[in-house]
């Protein structure tokens, strides 16, 4: 075997017995040292030479860039699972046909899914979804991303939470409980605007909440500008301190005159 391959193989066993013992930090260090190593082979994209060891660099390099994917989640860094996807999404469009198929693909498209429904990008949510083939699309990974979607589409935020009891990969807890607290953020802001205040118990009702203890933590954590007495939540302490524009009506209708004088000259 190649000796710069041996040396990679090594150093990612290395890794993946860090990793195995959660010791995070040690994978880390050795993910960036993976990575230095990884540019001494031409056979990785963007070049793609065809050069005698290049399935095994392109497999190799590949399982080092999902597990980087995957150790992202582990320490619950999203720019550095961004990084690493992008880095990775070559190996399963541009190599996929040279490669063998990687058991790990679907569950990471997914986990990708995921997190671009997490931060509310639903355009490049669908943007990945159609570069996807009829076989991916039917992948319980997948599918479990898209009836997402569509459940906070619709507005059926109760689907969205108990969705988190039935994952495709127990990997998929990070985002879910990401994406648990966007779903509550945005009944928030909707009940804020709605309503002067609400009962505890119709609150945490709103909010999803199954007791009163967890309603009490999410407002201090959240919301601490809401008032909670007497058996309410009161928002009107927020509406009040939020600033008010002031509409600069009469610098509006003179520049609307002024477009219609001079459109007048134009005619």
């Amino acid at each position: 075997m190649d000796p710069k391959l041996t040396e990679v193989s090594q150093q990612f066993d290395r890794f993946k017995a860090a990793m195995t013992r959660k010791d995070y930090n040690t994978c880390t260090q050795l993910l960036s040292q993976l990575k230095v190593l990884l540019t001494g082979f031409r056979s990785l994209p963007p070049l793609f030479e065809d050069t005698p060891n290049a399935i095994c660099e392109l497999t190799l390099a590949r399982d080092i860039y999902e597990h980087a994917v995957l150790l992202s989640v582990k320490v619950e860094d999203q720019d550095a699972f961004e990084r690493d996807f992008f880095q990775l999404k070559p190996y399963y469009t541009d190599a996929g046909k040279r490669l063998p198929p990687s058991p790990n693909e679907y569950m990471i498209l997914g986990l990708n899914l995921l997190r671009l429904l997490v931060q509310n990008r639903i355009a490049e949510f669908h943007t990945e979804l159609e570069l996807l083939s009829s076989t991916a699309l039917e992948n319980p990974c997948i599918k479990h991303a898209v009836e997402l979607e569509q459940s906070f589409m619709e507005g059926a935020y109760n689907r969205v939470l108990s969705a988190k009891q039935n994952v495709p990969n127990e990997t998929y807890g990070y985002f879910m409980d990401l994406l648990a607290k966007t779903v509550r953020d945005e009944i928030a802001g909707c009940s804020e605007k709605a309503y002067d205040y609400l009962s505890i118990k119709d609150a945490g009702q709103m909010l999803l909440f199954t007791s009163d203890q967890e309603l009490l933590e999410y407002v201090k954590e959240e919301h601490p500008e809401w008032e909670m007495k007497d058996g309410f939540v009161f928002f009107q302490k927020a509406k009040d301190s939020a600033p008010c524009k002031e509409i600069p009506s009469l610098q509006l209708i003179n520049q609307t005159l002024s477009y219609a004088r001079e459109l007048e000259r134009i005619v």
